[in-house]
């Protein structure tokens, strides 16, 4: 992993954030917690999967960076277990594993994201701070998460643009609700799959070009033109000028 000359500054926040590193190799636990550290986190360790769970259970943490090959119990059962238990912290895994199905895994135990080794310090960082930032928008006004003039209420399954009505069907309504939840960062086609089908086999991902055009001709021009195309990579929406 390189790291880059900055990482995010969480230090911008009123408030310390509490981030538990779990890896059961210390060279990467050191290297991640000294670039966390310096982005101005406040950063706690574990070398287990039981020693991660103790933690969370004992006192606030506000994301967890999880590797998922530890040698008592892998980061997937620990997140199962979290998530069982009510523990609602963000978690990102680092894995070596790169094969949808291990990824799907981890998704469906709970988890929000995830890097593959080597992976980049900055990234890292980057990840956290969406992570974060998703999170306080989550929880800022509701089910009610929005971007510009374009408003999704999850309880009321409706959805808004400058408090005009628009009707979704049940996948576009998910698809619309993932890209506001990530808004800002891009999202691949494969995991659209994952979270809006939840598909157990490898699905055709020309099903999601299908959608994100039904998406954009039911939002209008407007808020139609917030969902923007990385050619290659996959898809992002972002308020005008972002």
């Amino acid at each position: 992993m390189a790291q880059r000359e900055h990482l995010n500054q969480a230090s911008a926040t009123s408030e310390p954030t509490r981030v538990l590193v779990v890896d059961d190799e210390e060279s990467l636990v050191e290297m991640v917690s000294s670039a966390l550290r310096f982005g101005g986190y406040t950063v706690t360790t574990a070398d287990s999967g039981a020693a991660a769970l103790a933690a969370v259970r004992s006192g606030p943490v506000d994301a967890l960076v999880l590797d998922v090959n530890l040698g008592d119990i892998d980061g997937f059962e620990v997140c199962r277990l979290l998530r069982r238990d009510g523990h609602d912290v963000p978690i990102i895994f680092l894995t070596a594993r790169d094969e949808p199905a291990d990824l799907r895994t981890g998704f469906r135990q709970g988890g929000d994201d995830y890097l593959t080794k080597p992976f980049s310090l900055e990234e890292l960082g980057l990840r956290i701070e969406a992570l974060l930032r998703r999170r306080r928008g989550a929880t800022a006004d509701g089910s009610r998460i929005g971007v510009d003039r374009l408003v999704l209420d999850e309880d009321a399954h409706r959805v808004t643009w400058d408090a005009a009505d628009i009707d979704l069907s049940p996948t576009e309504f998910r698809l619309l609700r993932y890209l506001l939840l990530n808004q800002h960062r891009v999202v691949s086609k494969m995991q659209i799959l994952d979270y809006v089908w939840e598909y157990d086999f490898e699905g055709d991902v020309r099903v999601v070009e299908t959608y994100i055009s039904y998406l954009r001709k039911k939002l209008g021009p407007d808020a139609g033109a917030l969902i923007k195309t990385i050619r290659g990579v996959g898809y992002v929406l972002r308020p005008p000028g972002g």
